[in-house]
């Protein structure tokens, strides 16, 4: 850093006399800026898939693209490098990449929660300063260690002023990247364990402690002594902005959402808006950033910043931002490090450099009574360095602060606390193999006066009062009293710390009606429809949550919800709702693929609800009808009944399909060839005298003490006598129908059955009683009972297509 080559290149006038003195810009200049923005944002996107099943960052898959062209590698050919990145190309390059870093911050600002900073808890703020004080009182040690270790190389010299280059160095390893923390809770799937919202919320502090020390700070490793007077001015002009300009802003912006007056050139004005707080920020002393970050922090959050971040996100994040990150990479000269004789001793420092968070999460979640594992986790996560991190280097880099084995020692640490925090996770932290050492979660071995605890889980409002329908029919009692976690699924479909952010701390009284997003609208009604059920009945508790995620990957997130609560029933929502035609007409696709996701690999039992406007019905007067089969998942279906018949006015009538002749054949094919016939054999005997020890128990004890309560039984001989049968049942006029999936019942007959139906996550039965064809007025609810394996979908896909039109004539 202390010898510098100077890069001269010829450009040749165009139009002298005006003020413009440039070349013929879009001839020379704009194809070798396109080609750039190319190359990097389609490397980085390869990069992002070879690193996807290590759940990294976009942020370091931009960084390996500089990487890349380093020296070690395409670097040393200097004719690849000089045609990616020409001489007279660098000032393009770097001012687009400062101007998408500069709307990068703004967007950080706008995703940024000032109510949940304010109202932090205890916890939370201190793990968040206990991550910034210990690095304070260390990092210089290290950094003295570091040049006593590293000593003296011709080659490589390091810097002679040392003052900034300890309080850059310091900075940088206190600060924690909110972003890339919720993209890492998002990734491993555990944003709604209690370590996860514990780790976002801390993330979340600390990001904000990092905004205020870099404004503090910053400045003097910029102007030296006059940094004072930068200080008080920036600090000036944030609260002009947040106490002045913001109550104006939001005005304009209230105004122009209730007439619905938004377009493109309008929000031109916020974009410039960013340039100006920016300019003025740089003007003052401080880095533009801070203008930028301030600004999108004033605005008013909600309907707005969703808006804003859907025009620019991709744009700014796809193509601006990988431009910057990828000179963060091109610095970095690891050959700096071992170039010198005691290399190994500047790993250890690296290493120690990694742990200074870790430690100081260890040693105040002791405190806080959370365990060694949990807190070695926690410290982990918060490890993760993001944007400010790399900011603060490249001011380093530019200024001359550290020379080049200072960089790239503080670099490689930097991006060694970001890469090791996924896979390590995944070994020293599973909730799911946890979960499953503990005992089975079904309504059936519930004790009779247990906390029924179970999941709702809905898309939109319309579900929530759907579900809660049936929720009333589950007996709540003093007793027996019911839990309900009521589970709003959002789909992400942006940034993952914009959304989350978006739905943590939220009230309408702090946001403002007119500035709700629709998602942060549908959930205040679903809360406030749940909410009514908590009131409406002393022994049902009811807590709202919200699950942002892909709809790919989110049964995940309810797997862990369900183990954090304890649950042991998990409702869906069919994919398909009453049209005004009384037909079921499909809601979502999606919706489907997630209730087969969830009943795959569910902790606990699964229910899928199908209302045919249930919540019509009087629950004074509810007729529900069992249809037994046999197999675990109707020994669940009866058990949930059965507990919904002690409600007063509940009338239940359980049918038993008894399986002769043809019909009672047993099917090996679901069991492995290496097992075969007996296997079947002896696992349909296993159940049928657990179906005949659970139905004796149930007369015994619930038909012939309740004349509400009603057993009876029907022998079917071959497949196409259940849908006959199906029919005549359905003559009394059910209100619900609750039925199990269907299975371990190694019944051949309902194996054949199961290759035509279209909702192969409802079972024959199910199927059948929901199809549009049989003419069913009934709701129903499919059970599948925990403990038995999930189902699995893929066997019978293709199937299904061809023998659509075959169940629709049998039926």
């Amino acid at each position: 850093m202390t010898d510098t080559i100077p890069a001269c290149y010829n450009v040749s006038i165009v139009n002298p006399n005006q003020f413009w003195k440039t070349d013929k810009v879009l001839k020379t200049e704009l194809p070798i800026l396109a080609f750039q923005i190319a190359f990097v944002a389609v490397l980085s996107r390869l990069f992002s898939i070879i690193y996807k099943p290590l759940h990294q960052t976009r942020l370091i898959s931009q960084i390996s693209v500089g990487f890349l062209l380093t020296p070690p590698l395409l670097g040393r050919f200097t004719t690849i490098f000089e045609f990616i990145f020409p001489v007279n190309g660098v000032v393009n390059v770097e001012v687009l990449s400062h101007i998408g870093l500069i709307y990068y911050a703004f967007l950080s600002g706008l995703e940024m929660n000032l109510n949940t900073i304010l109202n932090v808890n205890k916890k939370a703020a201190s793990i968040a300063i206990a991550g910034i004080v210990f690095p304070i009182l260390v990092a210089p040690c290290l950094y003295a260690l570091f040049r006593n270790v590293y000593g003296h190389v011709m080659m490589f010299p390091l810097e002679e002023s040392t003052s900034n280059a300890y309080m850059i160095w310091t900075l940088i390893l206190t600060v924690t990247g909110f972003p890339v923390v919720a993209h890492t809770l998002s990734e491993l799937k555990l944003l709604y364990t209690g370590l996860g919202k514990a780790a976002l919320t801390t993330a979340m502090i600390g990001d904000t402690y990092g905004w205020i020390l870099f404004t503090l700070f910053v400045p003097f490793s910029i102007n030296g002594k006059g940094a004072i007077y930068t200080v008080l001015s920036t600090i000036t002009f944030v609260v002009v902005c947040i106490f002045v300009v913001r109550p104006l802003i939001q005005w304009f912006i209230d105004r122009k959402e209730d007439k619905d007056e938004w377009n493109d050139n309008q929000l031109l004005f916020i974009f410039m808006g960013v340039l100006a707080c920016s300019c003025i920020s740089d003007f003052l002393g401080a880095h533009a950033i801070v203008g930028a970050f301030v600004f999108g922090l004033i605005l008013p959050h909600g309907k707005f910043a969703e808006l804003v971040m859907s025009i620019s996100d991709d744009f700014v994040s796809g193509f601006l931002v990988p431009l910057f990150f990828t000179g963060t990479g091109m610095r970095l000269m690891l050959i700096a490090i071992f170039s010198q004789e005691s290399w190994p001793f500047t790993i250890v420092i690296i290493l120690l450099l990694c742990a200074l968070k870790i430690l100081s999460t260890l040693f105040v979640t002791f405190f806080f009574g959370m365990r060694i594992r949990d807190g070695l986790s926690l410290g982990l996560i918060l490890n993760n360095k993001g944007t400010m991190a790399l900011i603060m280097l490249n001011i380093a880099w530019d200024r001359a602060i550290f020379s080049i084995p200072t960089y790239a020692v503080i670099t490689s640490a930097v991006l060694l606390m970001t890469i090791v925090v996924s896979p390590i996770i995944n070994v020293v932290y599973k909730p799911r193999q946890i979960f499953e050492q503990n005992k089975l979660k079904t309504i059936q071995k519930l004790r009779v006066d247990a906390e029924l605890r179970f999941i709702a889980c809905v898309h939109n409002t319309r579900q929530a009062a759907s579900m809660i329908s049936i929720i009333e029919c589950f007996n709540a009692t003093r007793v027996s009293p019911v839990h309900v976690f009521a589970l709003y699924l959002v789909e992400l479909t942006g940034r993952a710390a914009a959304l989350v952010v978006a739905h943590i701390g939220k009230h309408r009284s702090q946001l403002g009606e007119q500035n709700l997003t629709r998602s942060q609208e549908e959930l205040e009604n679903i809360q406030n429809t749940f909410d009514a059920l908590g009131e409406a009945y002393d022994a049902v508790r009811v807590e709202t949550l919200n699950v942002v995620s892909t709809y790919t990957t989110i049964h995940e997130d309810i797997y862990h919800s369900a183990d954090e609560n304890r649950t042991s029933l998990i409702l869906l929502p069919f994919h398909k709702q009453l049209s005004l035609e009384g037909t079921l007409e499909v809601t979502n696709v999606s919706y489907k693929d997630i209730n087969q996701n969830v009943m795959h690999g569910a902790p606990c039992s699964v229910g899928i609800f199908v209302d045919r406007d249930f919540g019509l019905v009087p629950k004074m007067n509810l007729h529900i009808c069992v249809i037994f089969v046999g197999g675990p998942d109707d020994r669940e279906a009866l058990a949930i009944a059965w507990r919904m018949a002690g409600r007063s006015g509940t009338q239940l009538s359980v049918v038993r399909i008894l399986l002769l002749g043809d019909a009672a054949k047993v099917d090996a094919s679901i069991h492995d060839e290496a097992q075969g016939i007996l296997t079947a054999v002896i696992d349909t005997d296993r159940q049928k005298e657990l179906d005949e020890e659970y139905i004796s128990t149930f007369r015994l004890t619930a038909v012939n003490n309740s004349e509400s309560i009603s057993y009876s039984e029907i022998d079917v001989h071959g497949g196409e006598n259940i849908p006959t049968v199906l029919n005549e049942i359905d003559k009394f006029g059910y209100d619900i129908y609750i039925v199990g999936q269907g299975n371990c019942r190694n019944s051949k007959v309902f194996s054949n059955l199961m290759e035509w139906c279209d909702c192969l996550e409802l079972g024959v039965i199910g199927d059948i009683l929901v199809s549009n064809n049989f003419g069913s007025r009934s709701s129903v609810l499919v059970v599948q009972q925990y403990g038995y394996g999930g189902m699995v979908f893929e066997n019978n896909l293709n199937q299904k297509a061809t023998n659509k039109s075959t169940i629709e004539s049998l039926v």
